[in-house]
């Protein structure tokens, strides 16, 4: 009776109304859950203009740098061309000069392009100011004659007449270059550390020298500190070359500050004996002390 009255009415279950509502939700929210999926998202759209931004700061950061090393470099290159030009003079007549005294001095020996004579004199290119005024501002060169040494002398050409000469071989294929500058500041302390590891067994502790093999010796230091400087840089003889990556320019400087200073300091214990070490020392106080002890000795025997 009852569902004919509700059929009758045109009514539904409580149920039915309810399983209908929630149907309708779900393909509601199925619908929606399909629409965000193929809309573009937000996020992605704003992080573009955000890129693009930083790419703009970054360009304009690099062409202001740019536009200020192309400005410092422009402004030295205005401010010092006039000392450059006056420098560049300069050395071209200490070249000029240089060529000259070498086609009057050396070319017999070392040709007149730097190549070298056979039997006579090697090749100069390449060697560098360094090795040539070690050589010519102590009289090593010119040379007598072939030797096993070749010895120190009274030089021939003036300090500046030696400069030039440096200046033009220095020209002919570069090398070593002359130092400049203040060569005695360095660590008088580390100098003798390093000069008793890289020295001392030639020169002796006290650079007074020692004879070498085949008729050659380490002759003793007696150089100005230019001189000093330069023959480390380019050896000589039987000298090996320290290169700065041997021995550091600060490293020179410091073996020149501790010869000087070894030349110019005194002896407060006694005589120095040449500072030639221990066996000088140890001759003397053999002769003399033995020698005086027998004297004593025999002196008593006489009067007994």
């Amino acid at each position: 009776m009852t569902d004919e009255f509700d059929d009758d009415l045109d009514f539904s279950p409580a149920i039915e109304r309810a399983a209908a509502t929630s149907e309708t939700a779900r393909r509601t929210r199925v619908a929606a859950s399909k629409r965000a999926a193929t809309r573009p998202t937000g996020t992605a759209g704003s992080k573009a203009p955000k890129a693009r931004g930083r790419w703009r700061r970054r360009l304009a950061s690099s062409v202001i740098l740019g536009a200020a090393l192309v400005g410092s470099g422009l402004g030295y290159g205005l401010f010092s061309s006039a000392s450059s030009a006056d420098e560049t003079a300069s050395s071209a007549d200490d070249i000029e000069a240089g060529r000259i005294l070498f086609t009057t001095s050396c070319i017999a020996c070392h040709g007149a392009n730097l190549e070298g004579v056979k039997n006579r004199g090697p090749s100069l290119i390449g060697i560098g100011s360094a090795a040539t005024y070690f050589q010519v501002s102590t009289g090593r060169m010119p040379a007598m004659r072939q030797e096993a040494q070749i010895p120190e002398k009274d030089p021939k050409f003036t300090d500046e007449e030696s400069r030039q000469l440096a200046a033009y071989v220095q020209s002919n294929g570069g090398g070593n270059e002359l130092p400049e500058g203040n060569l005695r500041d360095g660590d008088v302390a580390e100098g003798g550390e390093l000069f008793r590891l890289n020295c001392a067994s030639c020169h002796n502790f006290a650079g007074k020298g020692a004879p070498l093999s085949a008729g050659a010796y380490a002759p003793a230091i007696n150089a100005t500190d230019e001189q000093i400087y330069a023959v480390m840089l380019s050896g000589a003889q039987n000298m090996p070359t320290f290169s700065d990556n041997q021995l550091t320019p600060a490293q020179k400087r410091s073996i020149v500050s501790y010869i000087q200073s070894l030349k110019a300091s005194n002896d407060p214990g006694g005589a120095a004996i040449g500072r030639a070490g221990p066996v000088p020392e140890g001759l003397v106080i053999f002769i003399v002390g033995i020698g005086g002890l027998m004297g004593v000795i025999l002196w008593i025997g006489a009067k007994s």
